[in-house]
């Protein structure tokens, strides 16, 4: 069965910068999106309940994109880009992951619940 791509928006009140070392640096990752978590250069091995999945970072603009690649998935990705607002200068966070058809509302809630932990992280 051929996996879905979905995509996600979030305003978040931190700043590009501050939200892209959240999503880029152990310490941070582990206050949101993972339990544990090893970089070796750009391989980011991410650990969730005794599970490990494996990615590799192959775009990263700082504080605007950031691209991984899931080793034994390569033609799924999982994206962030950020952006700022003009008008309120908050941080538009787009997310794009994939899912399998039917999983989108299971996908959106598990996004809505790591987004908001991001938010707490982050200040808002």
């Amino acid at each position: 069965m051929k996996r879905i791509k979905v995509q996600f928006e979030y305003i978040l009140k931190a700043s590009p910068t501050i939200v892209y070392r959240f999503l880029t640096t152990p310490e941070c990752l582990v206050r949101w999106f993972c339990d544990s978590i090893d970089i070796f250069g750009d391989q980011y091995t991410f650990e969730w309940e005794n599970s490990e999945e494996v990615a590799n970072l192959i775009n990263d603009i700082e504080d605007e994109f950031l691209k991984f690649v899931w080793e034994g998935r390569e033609t799924e990705f999982l994206s962030y880009k950020m952006e700022t607002a003009e008008l309120t200068r908050e941080t538009v966070l787009t997310i794009t992951d994939f899912c399998d058809p039917g999983e989108e509302k299971y996908y959106k809630d598990m996004w809505d619940a790591l987004i908001k932990d991001l938010k707490v992280a982050t200040g808002g």
